[in-house]
């Protein structure tokens, strides 16, 4: 099973807020979600929503396991540790395990990201479904093999997926970028050749020991389970994972960003522009204004000022977005933008521009209220299925967030005023810092 997660961070597609409007007016939800919170006897933080409207229970593990945890020179750990969960245990092999989520027709998923290792599994709720499957998932917890042939294909894979990656524009601003956003820090890591082709059996062994432990686990359920029902099964997936104290936490982003230009050479017939700054954590206190400006700086697609005024008045980009990607320790905030080679440099010198004068004098008011009416007026689609349901609960539970998130964020986005939201711009997006990488641009 390959993971969800892009080959390096997966960064974009997780920070995009673009949510369909589902009324003209602020219509924060009518009745708030239950969310039953404890803690196992290991030690694991569980989340569950019951929900009967379908026969399915959805299921989610996260450890502290992401790629950031890999050890300096064995870049693409975590990854491969994820990618080979399913392909053996001490009692079933590779082809048996696909077999048993197959004839009972559950889903099994695994994703990294640089915080954590998430293993994820839809299945029917009827005890004739459900019960081998989540027996199943109990195994591949509790007793990956990690198969040698296994393995070398999955390693194989990635460099593969790299030299791909590696021969596209936006892959090498990547991996120009992020080390240089977050030097001697693990969100900067990126995958070399060097390090996957270092990476051992044992390797994969000693990360998935240290690392997917019950101790600091989160698991969320959504679904057809009684509160008792949940409670045992939380109980069985905990057990599942090694025992032993809770991982060490990554260490705090202590060292800023390097700012200034990086230029790379690149045959495409297209530019790509990747520029930003060290972002905001889970939690942050200027998280929720800062959503809401970057919808209308760049996030909000057609709605935003960046693809306005630099595609569709000047048709200087193919695409252009900004984003925020938080994590556990502080994320990033990023402009990307694909354009001709001759154009790179006005469409550079506009972004920045546009930038700067988003940063002095913030959205209008309109344009909040546009914003405000877009991501309040959309939230109920990322929670109106039980998977949604499911991700939100995991991400609440890894990341600390307060127990009433599903109500408290639509509404404060509702209650931001233009002050808040333009002091928060003005404090924390700083354009003279910007790191800027260019690949594949002509001679300005």
């Amino acid at each position: 099973m390959r993971s969800e997660a892009g080959f390096y961070w997966g960064r974009r597609n997780a920070a995009r807020l673009g949510l369909l409007v589902l009324g003209s007016v602020l219509a924060l939800p009518a009745t708030a979600i239950d969310i039953q919170r404890w803690t196992t006897s290991a030690g694991s933080q569980v989340l569950f929503i019951e929900s009967h409207a379908l026969p399915m229970i959805d299921v989610e593990v996260s450890v502290h396991g992401g790629t950031a945890y890999d050890p300096p020179g064995k870049e693409g750990l975590a990854g491969l540790v994820a990618e080979n969960l399913n392909d053996g245990t001490a009692s079933r092999d590779e082809e048996t395990l696909a077999r048993a989520f197959a004839d009972h027709g559950a889903q099994f998923s695994v994703h990294t990201d640089p915080d954590r290792a998430s293993v994820s599994l839809r299945t029917l709720s009827a005890g004739e479904q459900s019960v081998p499957v989540l027996a199943v998932l109990q195994d591949i917890l509790h007793a990956p093999s990690f198969p040698e042939a296994a393995f070398q294909r999955e390693r194989a894979r990635s460099l593969t997926t790299l030299k791909e990656a590696l021969a596209q524009a936006d892959g090498l601003a990547e991996q120009a970028f992020y080390p240089r956003l977050f030097p001697a820090h693990g969100y900067g890591q990126v995958l070399s050749e060097a390090s996957l082709q270092s990476l051992t059996r044992s390797d994969l062994h000693l990360f998935w020991s240290d690392h997917y432990r019950a101790a600091g686990a989160v698991i969320a359920l959504v679904g057809d389970l009684s509160p008792a029902a949940a409670h045992e099964l939380a109980e069985q997936l905990s057990t599942a994972l090694p025992a032993g104290p809770a991982p060490a936490e990554l260490p705090v982003v202590s060292v800023a960003a390097k700012s200034g230009r990086v230029d790379i050479a690149h045959p495409g017939a297209q530019a790509h522009l990747l520029l930003g700054l060290q972002g905001i954590a889970y939690g942050d206190p200027d998280y929720v204004a800062l959503m809401v400006a970057n919808y209308v700086l760049g996030g909000g697609g057609f709605d935003s000022r960046l693809t306005e005024e630099v595609r569709e008045k000047r048709g200087l980009v193919y695409d252009v977005d900004s984003h925020f990607t938080p994590l556990s320790l502080g994320g990033s905030f990023a402009i990307s933008l694909e354009t001709r080679r001759d154009q790179a440099g006005q469409a550079l010198a506009l972004v920045i521009q546009l930038l700067e004068r988003f940063v002095q004098n913030g959205p209008t008011a309109a344009e909040l209220k546009g914003a405000q009416q877009h991501l309040v007026g959309g939230f109920a689609l990322r929670l109106d299925s039980n998977r949604k349901q499911l991700a939100f609960l995991s991400n609440m539970g890894f990341h600390h967030l307060p127990a009433d998130w599903m109500e408290a964020y639509p509404r404060a986005i509702a209650q931001l005023t233009l002050a808040q939201v333009r002091d928060a711009v003005h404090r924390r997006l700083h354009p003279a810092d910007l790191l800027t990488v260019v690949v594949g641009a002509d001679a300005q």
